[in-house]
């Protein structure tokens, strides 16, 4: 019974991992950030400029459909 308890606690989590996790969140959070902003920019592009970059127009407008949080 004793051990049954122990699994249905709540882990309390110390100060160091809860900063850690407030870091990774954050860096999570500007990635997020980062993406969006990139694919808001690749949207406005011209042809020319993304045939530079050796994207075709249906492979810029695949990537301007995924939600921020999809790589």
């Amino acid at each position: 019974m004793a051990h049954a308890q122990t699994l249905c606690r709540t882990p309390t989590i110390p100060p160091a991992t809860s900063r850690h996790l407030l870091a990774r969140l954050g860096a999570l959070f500007n990635e997020w950030q980062r993406r969006a902003r990139s694919r808001r920019e690749l949207a406005v592009l011209c042809d020319r400029c993304l045939r530079d970059m050796g994207v075709t127009r249906y492979d810029a407008s695949q990537e301007v459909r995924k939600p921020f949080w999809r790589a």
